[in-house]
């Protein structure tokens, strides 16, 4: 399954560079997104290294999910694709 990475989580202030908000095609509901906690995400960079993280929890009513890394993202990453296992 693949998502789409949106944006880093964050606030007004500051944003968190592991925790990630994404979207998954075909889920559109919370409860559907919900099934999801605890599968793995894999981040592939363009020098071919993967970053993996873990769904922790839904955002929002939407279906997004949130993702927290082992390390950060750089910012080239957003609107890329993950694959969720």
């Amino acid at each position: 399954m693949e998502g789409i990475i949106n944006n880093y989580r964050r606030n007004r202030a500051s944003q968190n560079t592991k925790h990630m908000v994404i979207s998954v095609s075909n889920i559109d509901t919370k409860a559907k997104a919900e099934k999801l906690i605890g599968k793995k995400v894999t981040f592939k960079t363009e020098t071919g290294k993967s970053i993996i993280g873990e769904v922790k929890s839904t955002h929002g009513n939407k279906g997004c999910i949130r993702a927290v890394f082992e390390r950060g993202i750089p910012g080239q990453g957003l609107g890329q694709k993950v694959v969720i296992e």
